[in-house]
């Protein structure tokens, strides 16, 4: 008996340290995937895996290109080569007018996307948090998003006339319903649970909002700033491109049209080329990482 006993308490003793092996190792395990990693990811590995594979898509659309110029697939007026293309870059850099046409859009653009932002926003939450509201004016809201931003210009130049309050009037109409689209999406994906737990510690009215509803619903937020940043740059290339005035300075948009009017196809890929290098500018400096400190915050990117 004393035999048994004591073979018995070494199977559970040996049994009860596997388990606890077993739990620690599954607990560092956890550990490890909650951890952040904060060190300073190599140069070699940011070449490799950020900075050459556009730099190596950029060469393949230019070596395509240079081969179709060569190869005269179609008139040398209808498809320019880009050596053509880099002399009216040059030619407006030496100029002095390339940071302007740049700087006239781009402040026009922000300008705009921030008080559709200003707008937006709380026109989402009461949206979102009203039925009445949603009712009202959710269809009217998605019918807007749906609306292409051009057909706003000729009512805004009719009401506003040639002048910067048409342009900012044009991407209102355009961003806002996307920003509030955005967050009304975001705020439906909110689990209740959480809504519950806020009311429970007594987060409710504002507070509520402040602090569950828009931390919970901020990638539905953010995609919605994506998008309505693409409706305020579009809006804005459309409204540059219809109504011309001195009054107005030459932005991306009028130079196109002036590419256009001029039957120069090299200024009209010198204006699309700056039109796109702004657009892709934005989005990596501002909403890429914005979207990548949200999913860090949620534990969804580990890598910096």
């Amino acid at each position: 008996m004393a035999s048994t006993e004591a073979t018995d308490t070494k199977a559970t003793g040996g049994k009860a340290t596997g388990n606890g092996n077993d739990l620690a190792g599954l607990e560092a395990g956890l550990d490890a995937l909650e951890t952040v990693q904060t060190g300073r990811t190599p140069f070699r590995k940011t070449l490799v895996d950020k900075i050459l594979p556009p730099v190596v898509a950029v060469l393949l659309v230019l070596v395509v290109w240079q081969i179709l110029v060569w190869a005269k697939v179609v008139d040398s007026y209808k498809l320019p080569a880009p050596s053509e293309v880099w002399s009216e870059v040059r030619d407006a850099w030496l100029q002095g007018t390339l940071h302007e046409y740049i700087w006239t859009s781009v402040s026009r653009g922000l300008l705009g996307f921030l008080m559709a932002l200003a707008i937006g926003t709380p026109l989402g939450l009461l949206v979102a948090r009203v039925k009445f509201v949603r009712a009202a004016i959710g269809p009217i809201l998605s019918g807007l998003q749906s609306l292409p931003s051009v057909a706003w210009v000729p009512p805004a130049v009719l009401w506003l006339g040639l002048n910067d309050r048409m342009m900012y009037a044009v991407i209102l109409l355009g961003a806002v319903p996307s920003i509030a689209n955005g967050l009304v999406s975001g705020v439906d994906q909110v689990p209740p649970l959480f809504l519950r737990a806020g009311r429970t510690l007594g987060a409710t009215g504002l507070r509520g909002t402040w602090h569950i509803v828009m931390p919970a619903a901020l990638p539905g937020y953010l995609a919605g700033l994506k998008q309505g940043w693409a409706f305020s740059w579009r809006s804005l290339m459309a409204a540059e491109i219809i109504a011309s005035s001195p009054e107005l300075g030459i932005g991306l948009g009028q130079l196109l049209e002036n590419g256009r009017t001029a039957n120069s196809m090299s200024m009209v890929f010198f204006a699309i080329l700056l039109i796109l290098i702004v657009g892709i500018a934005i989005d990596l400096l501002i909403f890429s990482p914005l979207e990548r400190r949200v999913l860090r915050s949620r534990g969804l990117l580990v890598n910096p």
